[in-house]
């Protein structure tokens, strides 16, 4: 496999100015809700050099309640200074959780080019929103350009005495940072959680990079302001001050125990002091290294397949079966397969992948296994390459009987025991489920899942079928951390796609794409999150071509899965 490095370009190839970060911020939209305001979020949309279609770039977090949103998540991205870099920015009122845009209502729209916002005053562009009414609010866009600073710092703060703001309990207060810009102005860059009823809250510690605080620069402004959470998006202002990276990094002690002046209650009270004091408690400073440098360093991305084989996926011979081998488009199984095989493939190197089926009778044994090798080939289980899962795949659709029920414990304690055996940093797994069904071995499938967070090793569940899937977003995780039987996940490795938010896409090409982008995301921080909670660096680069055979498990290792976990 050819390095990283030397494979980012090639001759002919347009080198990006800078990295650059763009802030978005939107005033007065439209209110869609009928008891509350709307819940806006951001897409930003590039085009596509080919065809000049815009393309998702990505999406902000949700803002809830409020039509003056200004969003925390930014998006990053290449500069080229000498190219017409055309972006549109759509917003929407968010409703549920579905991906599908068309399930939200649309609030407003706008297209814009980088050099339009680098050219405004001080590199930020005010845009009117065009939509479904004549005033859809506008749209606010602040770009600046990123320094190499790979930095993470860790806080916690805590506050004591603050203003009481609630007239029938105490405050409910929480901390938004933001960032001083070249032109004096401010971008908010971090906000901590709520903390109900209380004027001595202790927040909980937070990591942010150094270049989201201070873009590198030690001895820039940080101003953090303390509010008063309200229900209805209106939160009010209790005080703010200001520091910087330098300052906080002398850690806890008098230089960073500060009042929290609030402007207003300043300039009419005489006698005025503060609305309350805000201490930070720690704070540690550590270079966060990259995702590349570990790949770089030989680290080795092993991938492992497991397909649904029960019944509820349909005969394969009839054409509404989800496995139906149509002659002139691949199915959803296939089309999963390929959106993330082909990318994970490349980093590495012997090509050589385990693909597994779960759910099936395979003659002559009349029992149900719920994980068996594609290949049927247990003395050697390895497919060469994407395409040898797919002729597998295919060839095992004609040998076994599709059964059931739908377990998925067996498939992740499986891929799990060869992350366990590999704990150096040398190597770290990605397991791609993909099922139509409802899961019914939830509690064993949490307990594997648990147990794996403290693996090298990641999981990808695609959802395909019309079938409802809301069990599988307790799996991913996002929202509440993972548990089983008490235990809570050490980290977040699940992630999990509904397969129906890209199979209406006309352009398959585009869709798998989007597919594999959404699935792949959080594959790098996950990687890096357990290298950095095994205090694992990345080695220094190698550029020589190196095999995996050496690393590849031994044969007891790799029999039958049936024998396996007898």
């Amino acid at each position: 496999m050819a390095n990283p490095s030397f494979a980012s370009f090639q001759p002919g190839d347009t080198v990006p100015a800078s990295r650059v970060e763009i802030t978005v911020s939107a005033r007065n939209l439209l209110d869609m809700d009928t008891f509350s305001k709307s819940d806006p979020m951001c897409v930003m949309y590039t085009q596509s050099a080919g065809t000049k279609q815009f393309i998702e770039y990505g999406r902000t977090e949700v803002i809830w309640n409020t039509l003056n949103p200004d969003f925390v998540k930014k998006f990053t991205i290449d500069y080229f200074f000498e190219e017409r870099q055309e972006l549109k920015f759509e917003l929407y009122d968010i409703d549920s959780n579905s991906r599908d845009l068309r399930k939200h209502d649309f609030l407003g729209a706008t297209t814009c080019t980088m050099g339009e916002i680098f050219g405004s005053s001080g590199g930020k562009l005010t845009i009117p929103l065009r939509g479904p009414a004549k005033n859809c609010g506008r749209i606010i866009l602040k770009a600046e350009e990123l320094s190499d600073c790979r930095d993470l710092v860790t806080m916690q703060f805590k506050g004591q005495k603050l203003d009481k703001k609630d007239f029938f309990g105490k405050s409910d207060p929480f901390l938004v940072f933001y960032r001083c810009n070249e032109d004096g102005s401010y971008t908010i860059c971090h906000k901590t959680e709520v903390i109900k009823n209380t004027l001595n809250p202790t927040w909980k510690p937070f990591n942010v990079m150094v270049r989201a605080l201070c873009n590198g620069d030690y001895e820039r402004t940080i101003k953090i302001e303390c509010y008063d959470w309200d229900r209805d998006g209106g939160h009010d202002l209790i005080g703010e001050f200001t520091t910087s990276v330098r300052q906080l990094s002398a850690g806890s002690g008098a230089s960073n125990h500060y009042e929290c002046i609030n402007p207003k209650k300043k300039s009419k009270k005489k006698n005025y002091k503060h609305s309350g004091m805000i201490s930070l408690l720690f704070c540690k400073i550590e270079q966060q290294h990259s995702f590349l440098e570990f790949i770089q360093g030989g680290l080795q991305l092993s991938f492992t397949v497991a397909i649904d084989f029960t019944a509820s996926n349909g005969n394969p011979s009839q054409p509404t079966s989800l496995h139906y081998m149509n002659p002139y488009q691949p199915n959803h199984y296939e089309r999963a397969l390929r959106s993330v095989g082909e990318i994970i493939q490349d980093y590495d190197t012997d090509k050589l992948f385990p693909a597994l089926g779960f759910g099936a009778k395979i003659p002559p044994d009349t029992r149900v296994h719920h994980e068996f090798f594609l290949n049927m080939n247990p003395s050697n289980p390895y497919c060469t390459g994407i395409g040898g899962i797919m002729d597998a795949y295919k060839r095992s659709l004609h040998s076994t009987v599709l059964y059931g029920p739908t377990l998925f414990a067996p498939v992740v304690n499986h891929v799990a025991r060869f992350a366990a055996a590999k704990q150096d940093g040398t190597e770290y797994f990605i397991l791609l489920i993909i099922t139509d069904g409802c899961i019914c071995d939830m509690a064993q499938t949490k307990e594997a899942i648990v147990a794996a967070a403290t693996l090298p090793m990641s999981i990808i569940i695609v959802g395909v079928g019309k079938e409802d899937f809301s069990a599988m977003e307790e799996l991913d995780g996002d929202e509440v951390r993972l548990s089983s039987n008490g235990r809570l996940a050490e980290r977040d490795i699940v992630q999990f796609v509904p397969f129906r938010d890209f199979e209406n896409e006309s352009n398959v090409v585009m869709s798998q794409a989007r597919l594999a982008k959404e699935v792949l995301a959080e594959i790098p921080d996950q990687i890096v999150e357990w290298m950095k909670k095994r205090n694992i660096k990345p080695k220094p680069p190698t550029y020589q071509y190196t095999m995996r055979q050496q690393s590849m498990p031994s044969a007891p290792v790799v029999q039958h899965p049936s024998q396996i976990y007898r």
